[in-house]
């Protein structure tokens, strides 16, 4: 009879180890819907790193679901669905139109964007403050931006009378972005020319107008599907002897001579930390969407050279990174 209530007792106390243990080994499923990153982009690791920190290890307790769109804004809709209709626990997502295509998806996914331009304007989230719905996340705005980038340009080289500006239409945060380039361009006695792109498709056409154009600098506006085609832009710039200034320092890492603006990886792995607070209960309309508070200037000398530009030592003494 001792065995027999020993083993009743025995019995009673392992479910909740059985339990606990299956708790233990849940694993959490990511969708990850970006324009045009691979696996192996840098931000993408970046985005793995931050997990890490925090005790998500990929093949043991989450799995990522990644979608890319190649730089197409319309296979956006039916890759989201396809993250919706695999029940992922949360949408990660890079760019506006991104973070709409998942919004349209699904009101019930709590969805992060790593990274983003304006999205109270692009109707993503009511306010940065109180986002409300099932979206939060980072942008990479800040007020600033454009007109810091006019000005470094025009220091870095001062005869600049025309600029090339290529930005994408079809994003509704570049309509500011042009603004305020313009805006600044005005200021310093520099004429822009607006050169549109709306997807990879226009980019020959773009490349054409920007060269009966003539202008003396290029510009390219933060945009997610220019920043997918950021190597064939800087190859263009390169060819044509235009000096240029980008929003991501992935462009002069490729080539480009200047780029000022937040680090899109920073914002990737503070998007990992939004996630890890959403695994743990947290919902997206309780978390503000957070801004940037710093901006790197990176230089690629290597460039500047290749150019015949010697870049004044009061934009180099400015330098968060030089590439040489």
């Amino acid at each position: 009879m001792r065995l027999i209530g020993f083993a009743v007792i025995l019995i009673l106390t392992l479910p909740p180890l059985v339990v606990e243990g299956q708790q233990a080994m849940k694993v959490y499923r990511i969708g990850v819907l970006t324009l045009g990153l691979t696996p192996s982009a840098p931000p993408v690791e970046a985005f793995r790193q931050g997990l890490r920190e925090h005790g998500h290890v990929e093949g043991q307790n989450i799995a990522l679901e990644f979608r890319f769109a190649e730089g197409r804004i319309d296979r956006l809709p039916a890759l989201a669905a396809e993250l919706v209709r695999l029940k992922v626990d949360v949408i990660v997502t890079e760019s506006n139109a991104a973070a709409l295509a998942a919004k349209h998806a699904t009101q019930e996914i709590p969805i992060v964007m790593a990274v983003a331009g304006d999205p109270v304007r692009a109707g993503v989230v009511a306010s940065l403050a109180r986002p409300g719905g099932n979206v939060t996340g980072l942008t990479l705005i800040h007020p600033e931006l454009s007109r810091k980038r006019v000005d470094l340009l025009k220091e870095a080289i001062p005869r600049i009378a025309l600029v090339a500006v290529m930005w994408n239409p079809s994003n509704p945060a570049s309509v500011d972005f042009l603004r305020e380039t313009e805006a600044a361009a005005r200021s310093l006695g520099v004429q822009v020319q607006a050169i549109e792109v709306r997807n990879p498709a226009e980019l020959d056409g773009a490349f054409k107008a920007v060269t009966k154009a003539r202008p003396n600098a290029l510009i390219t506006l933060g945009d997610g599907m220019l920043w997918s085609v950021r190597t064939r832009i800087v190859d263009f710039a390169m060819k044509s002897r235009l000096p240029g200034i980008y929003p991501d320092r992935e462009f002069p890492e490729v080539g480009g001579l200047m780029s000022y603006g937040p680090n899109p990886a920073d914002n990737v792995r503070r998007a990992a930390v939004l996630v890890d607070k959403i695994l743990k209960g947290a919902k997206p309309a309780d978390l503000p969407v957070e801004q940037p508070t710093k901006f790197d200037l990176v230089i690629n000398l290597k460039t500047a050279k290749t150019l015949g530009l010697t870049i004044p030592q009061s934009v180099l003494v400015r330098a968060d990174h030089v590439i040489q």
